[in-house]
């Protein structure tokens, strides 16, 4: 199996990636939904690490720096760069942001690295829903020094046009900031891995095509 299809085995198996009928926070009805809360274990979020480094080699994302967005982002960034060093041999930093600036001892809004005027930063996430994880981690690194984010690294793109919008967050994200989401997979990739087999769910497959039809881009 390609790393892709290895991880969409991996979501299933953990009971992130599950079928059915679900209503979103948007109010759509979708027959899929992906909860990274499922992923709880230090073997998971170890191979989970393996898969945005997977996904940061293999797309030749240029990273000094992961940051992960308080909460969730927090450990992602940690198992992605505990990753990169020890699959690919490349030492990057990582950081990650208060949710309130510390007042006393080293002070400030960040833990890890200290950031630096053109540091090349990676945002590490889980996915992309409405992009404001991205909207709100810009300013805040900007705050800091004057770095370069090369990219944004998260685990599914649903590639789902926005609620006001023909966009998906993905493409509306590199519109507003410049800024090239990349994801592990997205979900051409699901279908195509319930198609070959990878995983089960082709009884869900005609409804995932519909939705798709419906609210997909790309």
């Amino acid at each position: 199996m390609t790393y892709k299809e290895e991880f969409i085995k991996f979501m299933v198996d953990s009971g992130v990636l599950t079928f059915g009928e679900f209503t979103l926070k948007s109010g759509r009805k979708a027959p899929y939904f992906i909860n990274c809360g499922n992923y709880k274990t230090g073997a998971q979020l170890s191979r989970l690490g393996g898969f945005y480094a997977d996904c940061i080699k293999e797309n030749g994302i240029e990273a000094e720096t992961l940051f992960g967005p308080a909460y969730k982002g927090i450990p992602l960034a940690v198992a992605a760069v505990t990753s990169l060093a020890d699959k690919y041999g490349i030492d990057c930093c990582y950081c990650f942001d208060r949710k309130e600036a510390k007042d006393h001892g080293e002070g400030g809004m960040f833990v890890g690295k200290k950031l630096e005027d053109g540091e090349k930063v990676v945002i590490i996430d889980d996915v992309m829903t409405s992009g404001k994880a991205l909207r709100e981690s810009l300013p805040k690194l900007k705050s800091a020094a004057d770095v370069n984010v090369t990219a944004m690294v998260i685990t599914v793109d649903r590639m789902e046009k926005s609620l006001d919008g023909e966009l998906s967050a993905v493409e509306q994200a590199y519109k507003d900031f410049g800024v090239k989401v990349y994801s592990i997979v997205n979900i051409n990739d699901i279908i195509k891995a319930i198609e070959d087999g990878i995983v089960p769910g082709t009884e869900y497959l005609e409804s995932m095509k519909e939705y798709r039809k419906m609210y997909g881009v790309g």
